[in-house]
């Protein structure tokens, strides 16, 4: 017999440093001893945001000023089914105070120092390593070496996630190209995908690939890649791309754009609909740039991607 389904919210409350915090679980609880993001379960007639506001005020004495909705995912445990609705909460105000935790740290995605994580919240640690901003290469338009230049420029500037997406090039041409915004890009410790090139990915050192959606529906499993990501148009594009494991998609257009111009734009509130409820984090895509963050995240997306958007600045 099917177990009842149990709403939770959860909350990845963030500082300027970058760093988030998380709790490990009291005795005479659940999994006592593990580390999880705050939260509790959202309450008949409540929304997850408004039950993940009194959670953390219940629970740490702070006060929610702003969240953005985030993923989805759930978890069968042995006490529980559970949803798990995780908000990032980068505005809040108050003092934390511990009052359910055995302990209460702050740390950041790549370097956590506390173990174990609960299963159902382990995923989300790596989620929180992707960078908000993807630049997507053009070389094949406005020249390999203006290119790498402006690539130089976005890592100096903190771009951390680039996809080369360079079929025009010829294979010797994107070759080398490869190996140079590889180099680039871990010099500054940033993650570097490859279009539609698994093979090439694996031979240039690169960190993952990107797959184009017509790539993404021949797949019935994962890539042998640390990150694969997808472009995304429908709702059952992503879909398949959570039913992978894959650690991100973007999906777009959301503005009208000269890459796609009879393409029709899907608006913030399409995307939203669409990207809604996932397991994976989702970057918004089409005529967008740095000012659009703000957009975007209240949408529900992790951050942007960006062509024109990214190395214009």
């Amino acid at each position: 017999m099917a177990r009842k389904l149990v709403e939770v919210a959860a909350g990845v409350i963030t500082r300027a440093d970058g760093s988030f915090l998380i709790g490990q679980r009291a005795p005479g609880t659940f999994y006592p001893g593990y580390w999880e993001f705050p939260g509790g379960k959202v309450e008949a007639g409540e929304s997850a945001a408004e039950a993940l506001s009194r959670e953390l005020d219940e629970e740490l004495g702070i006060r929610v000023g702003r969240l953005y909705p985030w993923l989805v995912r759930e978890h069968d445990y042995e006490h529980a089914h559970v949803r798990l609705h995780f908000f990032e909460v980068p505005d809040w105000s108050g003092t934390v105070n511990d009052r359910v935790h055995s302990a209460l740290a702050w740390v950041v995605a790549d370097n956590i120092d506390r173990a174990p994580m609960l299963p159902a919240n382990g995923p989300i640690l790596k989620s929180l390593r992707l960078p908000r901003m993807m630049g997507i290469t053009q070389a094949e338009v406005i020249g390999v070496g203006p290119q790498l230049d402006a690539i130089d420029r976005a890592l100096a500037g903190g771009l951390r996630l680039i996809q080369v997406r360079e079929a025009g090039l010829s294979a010797d041409t994107r070759r080398d190209f490869v190996v140079e915004v590889v180099r680039r890009g871990h010099a500054h410790g940033a993650l570097v995908l490859i279009n539609d090139a698994i093979d090439l990915a694996l031979d240039m050192g690169a960190d993952g690939v990107h797959l184009p959606a017509r790539r993404l529906a021949e797949l019935a499993e994962r890539p042998p890649l640390d990150w694969v990501g997808a472009s995304c148009h429908t709702r059952d594009e992503l879909e398949h791309g959570a039913r992978l494991g894959l650690d991100y998609a973007v999906l777009g257009p959301v503005k009208a754009t000269a890459t796609h111009p009879g393409q029709r734009p899907l608006g913030w509130d399409t995307f939203a609909g669409l990207a809604a409820a996932l397991p994976y984090p989702v970057l918004a895509l089409g005529g967008l740039d740095s000012s659009d963050m703000e957009d975007a995240r209240t949408a529900g997306a992790h951050g942007i991607a960006a062509i024109r958007g990214c190395w214009s600045r």
